[in-house]
C-alpha cells in the first residue's frame, strides 16, 4: 500500500494538533488551579458544582440578614436598658414623694425630676436607626412611634401612633426571626400574668387609702378576675361592696370599718380613712389591663399632676397616697415587661450568635464539596502536564523527520 506525502503531512500536523491542544488544556487547568475550566470538561461535576455555589450564595445571603438583625437587635436592647434605668429612676423618686414630711414645694421639685424622666422616656420611645427608622413604630417605621398632645393643664398625652406590625427577617433556611417590638408591646402593656394593681377613681371625694392588694389564696374561686370596691352610705352607716366585674364570683357587701383588711378573690387589700358615699376602687390583674392604663407615660404623667397639687386637706393627702401606691405598682410592671423584652431580645441575639456557627460550618462543607467537584489536583494535573509536554515534544520530533524521508536527499 502506498502512502502519499500529503497523507503523511495530514497526519502528522493532526498529531500535533491533537498533543498541543492536550498540552494547552492542561495549562490552562494549572494556571486557574480549576480540572472544570468549561462545563464540557466534566458536565456531571459541573452541574453539580453550579448547584453547590447556589448554595454557598444563599448561605452566605443568611449571613448577611443575620447581621442586619443582630444590629437592629443590638440598637433595640440599647434602648430598652435605658428604659429601665429610667424606669428605676422614676421608682426611686416616687418612694422619695412618698415621705409624709415634704412640702408641697418638696413634691414640685421631685415633680421636676419626674418630668425629666418622662421626657427621657419618650425620646427613647422615639428612637431611630441609621437610617432615620422608628424602633418602635411597627411597619409604620417613617413616622413617629409616639405623639404628644397638649392637654393645656398637666403633662402632656402621649399617644401610639404606630401600628401593631412586627418585623421579621429569615435568618436561616427555616427560621423567620422577629427583628422588632412594638410601642404598645414595650410601653403600653403589662407582662402576662403580672400582680394585681389597686387604683382609685379620679371622682373619690373620701379619704379612704388602701395597701396592697396581697395574694392569700392563688387557688381561691374568683382568683384572676377583675373586681370593684365600692363605697355607700346605707343610713349614716358606710358600707363596701365587693362586685367581681368579670362575673366569677357573687357580690359581698359588708360594713366598713376603718384599718380593716377585706378578702376576696384569694387576695388581701387593707383599708384606712374615711371613704365618701359614691367612691370606688378597682383591683384588675396587671396583665389584663388596657394600653391606656398600663402606658408607662400616663402612669408618670399622672404621678407629675398628682405631686403639682397642694395638700391642703385629708383627701387630698389621700388621692396622692392612692396615686403613688398605684403608680409604684404600675412601674413595677412596666420594668417587669421591658426586662421581659429585653431578655427576648437578648435569646434572639443567641440565637444569631448558634446561627452563625452553624452557618458557618455549612460553607466550610459546601466549599469541601464544590474543590472536591471542581478543583485541580496539583500533583497529578503537573504529571499530565509533563507528559503532555513530551508527548508533543515527541511529535514535532516524528514530523521533523518525516519531512527528511524523500528520495531526493539521496541523489
Amino acid at each position: 500500500m502506498r502512502i502519499s506525502t500529503v497523507t503523511m503531512y495530514e497526519q502528522g500536523v493532526s498529531a500535533m494538533n491533537r498533543q498541543q491542544s492536550d498540552f494547552t488544556e492542561i495549562g490552562q487547568q494549572i494556571a486557574s488551579g480549576k480540572r472544570v475550566v468549561n462545563p464540557s470538561d466534566d458536565p456531571r461535576a459541573a452541574s453539580r458544582a453550579v448547584s453547590v455555589s447556589q448554595s454557598l450564595a444563599v448561605n452566605a445571603q443568611q449571613e448577611s440578614s443575620r447581621t442586619t438583625a443582630r444590629n437592629a437587635l443590638g440598637q433595640e436592647e440599647s434602648v430598652l436598658s435605658s428604659v429601665s434605668d429610667a424606669i428605676t429612676s422614676a421608682q426611686s423618686l416616687i418612694v422619695q414623694a412618698g415621705n409624709g414630711t415634704l412640702s408641697d414645694a418638696d413634691r414640685q421639685s421631685l415633680a421636676s425630676d419626674l418630668e425629666g424622666k418622662f421626657e427621657t422616656l419618650v425620646g427613647l420611645a422615639n428612637t431611630t436607626d441609621g437610617n432615620g427608622t422608628y424602633l418602635f413604630s411597627g411597619y409604620q417605621d417613617n413616622a413617629k412611634a409616639f405623639s404628644r398632645t397638649d392637654t393645656g393643664a398637666g403633662v402632656d398625652t402621649i399617644s401610639y401612633e404606630g401600628d401593631q406590625g412586627i418585623k421579621r427577617q429569615k435568618v436561616d433556611a427555616e427560621r423567620l426571626m422577629a427583628t422588632s417590638d412594638t410601642g404598645t408591646d414595650v410601653f403600653m402593656s403589662f407582662a402576662s400574668g403580672s400582680e394585681y394593681i389597686a387604683e382609685a377613681a379620679d371622682t373619690n371625694t373620701g379619704s379612704v387609702t388602701f395597701t396592697g392588694p396581697e395574694v392569700r389564696n392563688a387557688d381561691a374561686a374568683g382568683y384572676g378576675d377583675a373586681y370593684e370596691i365600692s363605697f355607700a352610705d346605707n343610713g349614716g352607716t358606710l358600707e363596701y361592696t365587693v362586685t367581681n366585674t368579670d362575673g366569677g364570683t357573687p357580690p359581698v357587701t359588708a360594713e366598713y370599718t376603718d384599718g380593716e383588711t377585706i378578702e376576696f378573690g384569694g387576695m388581701a387589700l387593707t383599708l384606712e380613712g374615711e371613704p365618701a358615699g359614691g367612691d370606688s376602687l378597682t383591683v384588675t390583674p396587671g396583665g389584663e389591663m388596657s394600653n391606656e392604663q398600663a402606658s408607662l407615660f400616663k402612669t408618670i404623667g399622672d404621678t407629675i399632676n398628682a405631686l403639682r397639687q397642694p395638700v391642703e386637706t385629708d383627701a387630698d393627702q389621700a388621692a396622692l397616697d392612692n396615686t403613688l401606691s398605684t403608680a409604684s405598682r404600675k412601674l413595677d410592671a412596666s420594668l417587669d415587661n421591658v426586662l421581659t423584652t429585653r431578655a427576648s431580645v437578648g435569646a434572639r441575639m443567641n440565637e444569631l450568635d448558634a446561627l452563625d456557627d452553624v452557618g458557618g460550618n455549612r460553607e466550610i462543607a459546601y466549599e469541601q464539596t464544590r474543590s472536591d467537584l471542581v478543583d485541580l489536583d496539583y500533583n497529578s494535573a503537573i504529571s499530565d502536564y509533563m507528559l503532555s509536554k513530551v508527548g508533543l515534544q515527541a511529535s514535532q520530533k516524528s514530523f521533523a523527520d518525516i519531512q527528511q524521508m524523500s528520495l531526493f536527499q539521496y541523489l
